[in-house]
């Protein structure tokens, strides 16, 4: 694991802003009537280093039902109480709860309460906040939240919590029989955030875009995979035959915006339970000169009813990114197993030694 201090500069310029509850300009930190800056071959210059690090959820939760905005004390409040000293960078589930102590609770990480090494390695000289005062980083449909699975979803997710119930439940026994039992992260294969689509990471959150005529490329910071080289030339995608972990990115432009298409999944990373059919849309628009407007949108009619789409801001740091080395996967799968089988032999000798004294 690579961390940073004070690696999330964000959105609190904005957030403490008298217009930062206001719809339309105000909520995508778009300047009116700005113009991009142009590559030397004319398109829009989304080069450099971003970050989308947040505390706004996916989903809205059940606490705001249909609420799309927080209201001004709401934002208040739930600024105040994320950037205050002591916040634990990687707390979840922070708007769903409905009693404010329980919240800061829930919030603040303690002496006997560190939450991995967050006390040391991950405290912000700027706080990460809120990406708007949306309650949801969804934005379709309405109600903030993924449409139901189909039918053939609900069988498949049923299937895998079957077959790897600690991958899904987070039991207290989890299953140590082979390097495949463990998570993907563990075996530092990918992370789901790397995407696409590209969401927020607990930390280490920089992503840097270099442009060329005929290519784009990302390159994240907590990746497992190599930059995402995204040719602009129009040529097709792979065949159908080649999955990919990432899948397979072809990129073109709409006017200002960067549309990228992804398609060819192998259906292994289970993004929020898709399957080899997820077809995901990127569109990558620069508003100012500090922000970019992400937003992407997913179909698979294998695994939901209808596409959803969701919406973030990339902002401009000037933080550096460093190279991210994920240990797990190269030294201490074998640790972990190992560890496993001697605990094994343990209690094999241990429960041969009580039948030899019956």
């Amino acid at each position: 694991m690579t961390c940073r201090s004070g690696f999330v500069p964000f959105v609190i310029a904005v957030a403490m802003s008298p217009t930062f509850q206001t719809v339309g300009h105000a909520q995508t930190g778009e300047t009116p009537d700005w113009t991009p800056p142009r590559t030397i071959d004319g398109q829009p210059d989304l080069q450099g280093l971003w970050t989308m690090a947040t505390f706004t959820p996916l989903q809205r939760s059940a606490r705001f039902a249909n609420q799309e905005f927080l209201t001004d004390e709401e934002a208040a409040e739930m600024r105040s109480l994320v950037t205050q000293e002591g916040t634990n960078p990687v707390a979840r589930n922070i708007f769903q709860e409905e009693d404010p102590e329980q919240r800061r609770t829930n919030t603040i990480q303690t002496k006997e309460n560190i939450h991995y090494d967050n006390a040391i390695w991950l405290t912000e000289e700027r706080p990460k906040s809120l990406s708007s005062s949306r309650t949801s980083l969804i934005v379709d449909p309405p109600t903030g939240r993924m449409p139901p699975w189909t039918s053939d979803a609900e069988t498949r997710q049923a299937e895998r919590a079957r077959t790897s119930r600690h991958l899904m439940t987070n039991l207290p026994e989890p299953v140590y029989d082979g390097y495949h039992t463990r998570t993907q992260g563990e075996r530092c294969l990918v992370w789901r955030h790397e995407g696409p689509p590209m969401t927020p990471a607990a930390y280490n959150d920089i992503l840097q875009i270099f442009q060329t005529r005929d290519y784009v490329v990302i390159f994240q910071e907590m990746s497992n995979n190599n930059p995402r080289i995204v040719p602009m030339d129009g040529r097709p995608h792979l065949p159908d035959r080649i999955r990919l972990w990432p899948g397979d990115s072809r990129g073109h432009w709409e006017d200002d915006t960067l549309v990228v298409e992804t398609t060819n999944f192998n259906g292994r990373t289970h993004y929020q339970g898709a399957s080899d059919a997820l077809r995901v849309v990127e569109r990558f628009r620069r508003i100012a000169a500090d922000r970019i407007h992400y937003a992407w949108t997913i179909e698979d009619p294998h695994t939901w009813t209808r596409p959803w789409t969701a919406e973030i801001p990339m902002v401009k740091t000037d933080e550096l990114m460093f190279e991210y080395g994920c240990h797990e996967g190269n030294h201490d799968i074998k640790h972990i197993l190992t560890i496993a089988r001697n605990l094994e032999k343990q209690a094999a000798a241990k429960a041969a030694t009580q039948t030899d004294s019956r």
